[in-house]
């Protein structure tokens, strides 16, 4: 049978597997889905059209599936998505999406969310990521896999953040942060390539050479952002390791709108 305490509120209509654990004080929704092997602390509000899958340790007084913090919403029955093996740490607050986007907030996998971070409506987080104290994402932010967001980092609403990027301590990210690189400062500003991050998981000396290259061209080069561009592109015929990371850099500035830009 669930593990769940006796002091803990749970609507006969939550889909919650045998396996999982609910601490006492909590409560959870008739609309929420718990997979299995996950554990839920005490004092904790499940809420709202809420999937959380397997084993994932939510720690006590997290908000989870609550209304977005949007005053045109009107009750749609729009969804937060998490999906397996995540930590998120005290006093969390992931809102459901809205109708003004895909209506879905989604969280992937392996993610480690420390104390007091927010993630807003319609947020799409990727998986691998380290989201430090009091990280917190505006709505309709998309943020790709492998990033690490330091301390108090504040991203504005419609912001991507690149795959492998990293934010020091109090970042302000009022632009999208491309692929690989490394930013600090209010509003942030490029300070290198998260280095560091990519040996820790296994990037070759041609892929961190190749992404060194694609640094360069964006900040040290002079270059406009149409010339850069182009100077990455060129590394695809020459470096075939490292197309994925070239096709993926070239995706993302495509991607970003004239009006927000990247940080540069």
């Amino acid at each position: 049978m669930t593990a769940i305490h006796a002091s803990a509120i749970v609507d006969p209509q939550a889909e919650i597997d045998g396996s999982v654990t609910v601490g006492p004080y909590t409560v959870i929704g008739p609309h929420v889905k718990i997979g299995a092997g996950t554990t839920v602390g005490p004092h904790c509000v499940l809420e709202g059209h809420t999937e959380i899958g397997c084993h994932n340790r939510i720690f006590q007084f997290n908000s989870l599936g609550a209304i977005p913090q949007d005053k045109k919403y009107a009750g749609e029955p729009c969804q937060l998505i998490i999906g397996n093996h995540n930590t998120i740490r005290e006093f969390c607050t992931f809102n459901i999406g809205s109708p003004g986007d895909q209506g879905v907030t989604r969280v992937g996998d392996d993610n480690w969310f420390m104390a007091y971070v927010h993630v807003a409506h319609d947020c799409v987080v990727g998986s691998h990521t380290i989201f430090a104290n009091c990280a917190t994402l505006a709505g309709h932010v998309h943020v790709g896999d492998w990033v690490m967001l330091g301390g108090l980092t504040g991203v504005h609403q419609f912001v991507r953040v690149g795959a492998h990027s990293m934010t020091a301590i109090s970042s302000v990210l009022l632009a999208d942060l491309p692929p690989f690189v490394m930013c600090q400062g209010q509003p942030a500003q490029a300070r290198s390539m998260n280095f560091e991050g990519l040996r820790r998981r296994g990037f070759s000396a041609e892929r961190m050479s190749v992404v060194k290259t694609m640094y360069k061209a964006l900040y040290r080069e002079d270059l406009t952002l149409q010339a850069a561009r182009e100077r990455i592109a060129g590394l695809i015929d020459k470096f075939p390791e490292s197309v994925p990371d070239v096709q993926m850099m070239l995706t993302f500035l495509d991607d970003s709108s004239p009006q927000r830009g990247i940080v540069r």
